[in-house]
């Protein structure tokens, strides 16, 4: 066993890091990415690192973590080669879970692994809550109260097993147990792109893309945040001749084809980059002029298509809404439209296209926040150390 400050209780050993997730690259998503960035940056730190994930059965390193993949990790048969390669291992050993529900099979209800992780009390057992539960309404069909009801159970079993929290916005630890409810600790999501373009490569993007000013969006394009894009995108383009639109992402391709066919005029001055490796897609995102980032839910800080922008110092208009944190306004880093219409969002993106300067000042501003508050560096300092002590 070990103490939640990382020191392990049962001899010399140092501890060891076993990262459990639904995805790991190269298999892709957010929550993809930003394991591998955690278990490199560990590594980097000197850490011994294992990642388990599903895939073909095998175990390889990977630039210093060790990479386990199981087929159908988290069903019962998974479960039982988990436990038996986890024996395996050296102790102290310190789980790590990356939480999405969906993620984890059983369509979002795999009660059995949850039941299994809070089992496992001879390891240390910490939880990385992205997602938590599915969101519940009374007049929602019965499936899906059933999926909330069943996932509230799940948040419950593995956050009262877990030694330590960490929920990706603070309005997830509302689904805690009220017992457990005050120790999730707050860990937003930093960028999962290179946060730094060398201004050879920016300008070499920019000369290649040509005159703008260019209106950003990056993201998976997702049907109902992809109407509300559409919504904005398009009279901001036809308000000015001289605009174009630079699309960014999985699904970016076939977005800007089916806006094309909707709008041929403006078809000519639509790109978009779906396919492109991370530093290229970094140099693209900050050579766009303005970012429109459309969020149902509002702005928050799991959401790493917006953590790349800040990063960069794009200049990033955005929504309020009921995950929405309140530094968000405080920061002044994004311009945020007070609801989540496409009229407010519109209004406000021409806001700032019309003002330069004001512009280059929210940009400003998106970088130094970020550098402040969300860097990787934040990540593992929370990680390596008690609740509470680090910066």
């Amino acid at each position: 066993m070990t103490s939640s400050s990382g020191e392990p209780r049962d001899g010399d050993r140092p501890v060891s890091w076993h990262l459990l997730t639904g995805e790991y690259p190269p298999q892709p998503g957010g929550v993809s990415d930003y394991t591998r960035l955690v278990a490199q940056a560990l590594v980097h730190a000197g850490q011994q690192v294992h990642v388990w994930a599903p895939g073909e059965s095998g175990a390889r390193e990977e630039l210093g973590v060790t990479v386990h993949r199981v087929p159908g990790l988290f069903t019962p048969m998974g479960l039982r080669h988990l436990t038996r390669e986890l024996n395996h291992c050296p102790t102290p050993r310190r789980l790590l879970l990356q939480y999405v529900p969906h993620a984890l099979g059983m369509k979002a209800m795999n009660v059995p692994f949850c039941a299994w992780f809070a089992a496992r009390r001879q390891d240390e057992r910490w939880v990385f809550f992205h997602e938590i539960v599915y969101p519940w309404k009374p007049t929602s069909p019965l499936r899906h109260q059933v999926l909330a009801g069943v996932t509230r159970v799940m948040a419950g079993m593995v956050g009262g097993a877990a030694e330590r929290l960490f929920v990706s916005i603070p309005s997830w630890a509302e689904h805690l147990p009220a017992r457990v409810r005050h120790r999730a600790e707050w860990r937003p999501i930093p960028s999962t792109l290179p946060t730094e373009v060398p201004e050879q490569t920016r300008e070499a993007v920019r000369l290649s893309l040509g005159t703008g000013p260019w209106l950003g969006h990056f993201g998976t394009y997702d049907p109902a945040i992809s109407e509300l894009l559409s919504t904005v995108l398009v009279p901001l383009l036809r308000a000015d001749e001289h605009r174009k639109g630079l699309l960014l992402g999985r699904g970016s391709r076939r977005f800007v084809q089916e806006l094309g066919l909707r709008h041929p005029e403006l078809a000519p001055r639509i790109t978009s980059r779906d396919d492109l490796a991370p530093a290229e897609l970094s140099a693209h995102l900050s050579s766009v002029d303005l970012l429109i980032q459309p969020y149902l839910d509002g702005v928050s800080t799991r959401r790493t298509t917006s953590m790349a922008g800040l990063a960069l110092g794009c200049p990033l208009v955005t929504q309020t809404g009921h995950l929405t944190e309140p530094f968000w306004r405080e920061s002044r880093a994004v311009a945020l439209a007070e609801d989540t219409t496409a009229g407010a969002l519109l209004e406000c993106a021409e806001y700032f296209l019309a003002h330069a300067e004001e512009r280059a000042a929210l940009g400003a501003r998106a970088a130094r926040l970020y550098r402040e508050r969300f860097t990787l560096e934040r990540t593992v300092e929370a990680l390596l150390h008690p609740p509470g002590s680090t910066p």
